[in-house]
This record gives C-alpha cells, structure tokens and sequence, in this order.
C-alpha cells in the first residue's frame, strides 16, 4: 500500500486549493487536492511541504490532520493522509498538474474528483469540518 498525503490548503478568503492531474499521469483529468507520496521517515507534515514546493513552487503550513481515506485503484492501493494547511506564499507554477482553482467549499461538486479525494470532499461541502 503506497502512502500519499493531501493538503486541503486555505487561503486567508477560506478558499481551497484544487488542482487538476494533467494528461500522463495517474488519474488524468481528474481534480484533487495537491500533495504526494511520503517518503520513508519523512513525517506527513515535511512530505506535504516539500511536495507542494516541487509541484506548485509555494510555501504552506500544515497544522491538523482531517483524516484518512483508503482507496483501492485497482492496479494500486493507496492510504491517502489529508491535513489542512495555510498558504503561506509563492506564485504557483504547474508541475504534475494543468489547471488549478481556489474555489469555496459549497463549490467543491462542480468539479470531479479522484476517488481517494471524494471522502473529504463531502466533509467539506457539508461543513462537517470547517477548514
């Protein structure tokens, strides 16, 4: 089972960063909120700010775990860890993805999401968690 986080970052508006995988990768086509896989030793919070300066240049702040969703791809099963996190900062420029938005959670089903991502995109949109 791979290991995978996702930072459901806010900015000051209480919007959240959504990204789209772009064609060649893994679920392409699909949104999700930006992260990777975890490195061995590498602590949830470390992966997720290294990941998301990699792939979209900015810096961010986890702070608290949101859950933990597993999901069976099929040809791979992943343990996706989400935590919530701050923008911090940085122009964001696109690695693995082709598209991203900052939309408010009442909007998060206007888009289609990776299976793993679903679970807490439904928290959201519920306001189960406010992030």
């Amino acid at each position: 089972m791979i290991q995978v986080a996702a930072a459901i970052i806010h900015n000051e508006e209480g919007q959240l960063l959504i990204a789209r995988r772009r064609q060649g990768k893994s679920q392409a086509g699909l949104w999700e909120f930006p992260g990777g896989k975890i490195e061995q030793d590498e602590s949830i919070a470390d992966c997720l700010q290294r990941e998301l300066h990699e792939e979209m240049g900015i810096t961010i702040l986890p702070y608290e775990s949101f859950g933990v969703n597993e999901h069976n791809y099929g040809s791979v099963e992943i343990r996706l860890f989400a935590w919530k996190a701050r923008y911090l900062g940085g122009v964001i420029e696109l690695v693995d993805h082709d598209e991203y938005r900052w939309v408010f959670p009442a909007a998060l089903g206007q888009f289609t999401f990776a299976p793993a991502d679903i679970p807490f995109v439904e928290r959201l949109m519920v306001g189960a968690d406010q992030v």
